[in-house]
């Protein structure tokens, strides 16, 4: 009987997981560090307490979608690889080439998005950094940049991943 090589599927949801777990990371890091830049930190209170919001924010995000893919990564990875083994022309063709272009089109929106946010707080920081009376708003430009780099530069290797992944589906259907 022949079998057909689906270490791409294995390899592509693993590195989900993986990198979903540093999204866990990243986000848990950013809320505890939010709420200490909000609830503790006295020297130039105002800037750290504009900081601490994209933290808390992009941070519980990350922290969630993290979570979320982490928590089905491995139940998707056997289904799709049952699935596959079961009709794999059909399979693909029909859901999960469809589901993964999905994917792949939401990384430009999110590409976007955070390009657009990373403007936004280089713009505010730029732009208030050394005006005393508005801190509130060059610390949350500087947060805001640096989380929306760190999102967009997570989503670049997905992107890629995903990529990688959407070849070896099409390689994977037009193998005889």
């Amino acid at each position: 009987m022949f079998q057909r090589d689906l270490s791409f599927l294995h390899k592509y949801f693993m590195a989900e997981k993986q990198e979903s777990l540093l999204f866990i990371i990243i986000g848990a890091v950013a809320f505890l560090l939010s709420g200490m830049f909000f609830f503790f930190v006295k020297s130039n209170p105002s800037f750290f307490k504009g900081a601490a919001i994209p933290l808390m924010v992009i941070g519980l995000i990350l922290g969630v979608v993290g979570y979320t893919v982490y928590a089905r990564s491995n139940k998707q990875r056997l289904d799709v690889a049952y699935n596959i083994g079961i009709e794999p022309t059909m399979f693909i063709n029909n859901q999960e080439l469809p589901r993964m272009k999905t994917v792949m089109k939401n990384f430009i929106i999110y590409r976007y998005t955070e390009i657009a946010l990373t403007v936004a707080g280089l713009i505010l920081f730029f732009y208030f950094r050394t005006n005393t009376d508005r801190q509130f708003w060059a610390g949350l430009g500087m947060t805001l940049t640096i989380m929306a780099l760190t999102a967009l530069i997570a989503d670049y290797f997905a992107e890629q991943r995903g990529s990688i992944y959407v070849k070896g589906l099409e390689n994977f259907t037009s193998a005889k």
